[in-house]
Parts: C-alpha cells; sequence; structure tokens
C-alpha cells in the first residue's frame, strides 16, 4: 500500500544506495500480521506493499504457516495474467483524455513545470503524460518511480505469496478489474489535480519518503505506517481517502465477516493501508465482536 491505492500509493522514489541500507537494517523485523478468530474459523490479515525491491526478507513465520493450511487466500484483485492484462486495458480505454485535451493545459503554470521536472528525473515522456487523466499520470510516475529504485509488482506481496501459497487454497478476490479502475478513474477532476499536485510535491521533494514506507513496514512500525501511508491522503484529499480507503475497508469487513460464519482458515492480503487504524479491517472485526490479535 502506498499513498494512492492501489499502485500510486508509495510512488516515491528513493536513491539505490538509501534503499540498500533501510533494507539490511531492516531485514529480520517483521510486517505486521493479525489473525481474527471464533470458534471454528480462522482469518490472518497480512498487510501488502504492492510493489517492492527484489531479494528483501519480508514474510513472517505466522504468514508461512498460515499460507500452508489455508483452504482460502483472499487478494485486492485476482492475481494471474488474465486480470492484469485486462486491467491495463480497462486503465487505456478511460484514462486517456479526449483528442485535444492536454494534462499540462489543466494543471497551474508551477504544477506543470513541476511535472516536467519530475518527468525528467524520473524518465517518463512529457508527450505521454501530456495525453492521459490526472489519475492515470499519477501511475505512469509512480511506475517511472519504481523502476528507478528496482522495485516491479514481481517482487511485491501479491505476486510472491501467489506462488508461495499452497494449490489447494482456493484464490478470491473482493474487487473487478473494472470496479478498481472505477474507483481510480471516478473522482471529479478537480479531484484528481488535487491528488496529482501532492505526489508532484511528494516525487519533487521527499525523495526518502518510498525508503521510510516500506522501512516502517517490515518494521511492524503501525504509527510511522499511518503517517508514511495514510496521512497525506487523508489530509489532503479527504474525499479520495474515503473512497478509496474508508468505504472499501467497509465492504471489505462484510466479506469477512460472512467468511468467519462459515469455517475453515482463510488469509486476507491487502494493502497495509486498509488494515491500520481505528478505521482498519481489523479494527471493524473487533468492534463486531471477534477475538483479534496483531499490532
Amino acid at each position: 500500500m502506498s499513498r494512492r491505492l492501489p499502485s500510486l500509493a508509495g510512488a516515491l522514489a528513493t536513491l539505490a544506495i538509501a534503499l540498500g541500507s533501510a533494507w539490511a537494517g531492516a531485514a529480520r523485523a517483521e510486517a505486521p500480521v493479525w489473525v481474527v478468530r471464533d470458534k471454528d474459523s480462522e482469518v490472518v490479515l497480512f498487510g501488502s506493499v504492492h510493489v517492492l525491491p527484489p531479494g528483501l526478507d519480508w514474510a513472517p513465520p505466522v504468514l508461512d504457516r498460515a499460507l500452508r493450511t489455508a483452504d482460502d487466500i483472499w487478494f485486492e484483485l485476482p492475481i494471474d495474467p488474465k486480470s492484469e492484462a485486462e486491467t491495463g486495458a480497462l486503465a487505456t480505454q478511460v484514462g486517456v483524455l479526449p483528442p485535444d485535451g492536454s494534462l499540462f493545459k489543466l494543471l497551474t503554470p508551477q504544477d506543470a513545470t513541476l511535472m516536467s521536472k519530475v518527468a525528467a528525473a524520473l524518465d517518463v515522456s512529457p508527450v505521454l503524460l501530456d495525453r492521459l487523466q490526472p489519475w492515470l499520470a499519477e501511475i505512469a510516475l509512480a511506475g517511472g518511480a519504481y523502476r528507478k529504485v528496482g522495485a516491479d509488482a514481481n517482487s511485491g506481496v501479491e505476486n510472491t505469496i501467489a506462488a508461495m501459497a499452497t494449490p489447494k487454497a482456493t484464490r478470491k478476490a473482493f474487487e473487478t478489474p473494472a470496479e478498481q479502475i472505477a474507483l481510480l478513474s471516478g473522482g471529479p477532476i478537480e479531484e484528481q489535480i488535487a491528488s496529482l499536485h501532492e505526489t508532484l510535491h511528494e516525487l519533487d521533494e521527499q525523495p526518502d519518503e518510498f525508503t521510510n514506507l516500506v522501512k516502517a513496514w517490515v518494521d511492524g512500525d503501525i504509527q510511522a505506517l499511518d503517517r508514511e501511508a495514510l496521512a497525506p491522503i487523508r489530509n489532503s484529499t479527504p474525499t479520495l481517502f474515503k473512497r478509496l480507503v474508508l468505504d472499501r475497508n467497509a465492504r471489505w469487513t462484510e466479506v469477512l465477516d460472512a467468511r468467519l460464519k462459515g469455517h475453515g482458515r482463510t488469509v486476507v492480503v491487502v494493502g497495509i493501508g486498509h488494515l491500520i487504524g481505528p478505521e482498519g479491517v481489523p479494527a471493524r472485526l473487533r468492534a463486531l465482536g471477534y477475538s483479534v490479535t496483531g499490532p
């Protein structure tokens, strides 16, 4: 998870040497896990960072054990090539401006200049950016930031866990590609521009932010995770925060409540920002009366 969900959050670059020192220092720490139980069910909730550098040792033993015995594993989206292709195709369909549109002209002169600067630093084509809706431009810049530090989705939590999990576990998803693209693209243009404004300034002014996020994650530092992953979007674009975080937390809690009313063992892997704080999924399940252990 990062600032802009799903693939926008954490789209903050840092120097490779800083990454190296951060990963080495946090290798033995454990990312946070919550375990939810009733008399005949167990749900293990693991908070993901969707994009990671390769070689990072992040999987805590409790997650490894849970994956070996899980009856079902839930992700935000299906983890398979078909869903990935569908997501890309849908983003292309709805994320491009009309033929006479220009993203640079939608921005203030100051932000247009800043976007050119950030794009150059991340090797992202300004010609491409100019054709994109603000939300998809954020994703394009995020991709550039990740590439710059060698991080990618193939090394991220979801793909790794999908490969680790026992074949007998049923793979399920809270959302479809169409639903997730609608969440990202559905906001008013003013909200999208405000979000892009924040991301441009983060990328330009806070080059170590991605390091901070990942280190907080592998250290299990909940307060730092809230500060790095949730506070910026909560404070700068509260409507976007409600749609991308709070509303989804509520929907996913309903699904898991129904699952817990059955029986068996479940592993849930979603962005870490959905699991922390008083409005996160663990807190919501605890409020429903379930036993919840974790940070």
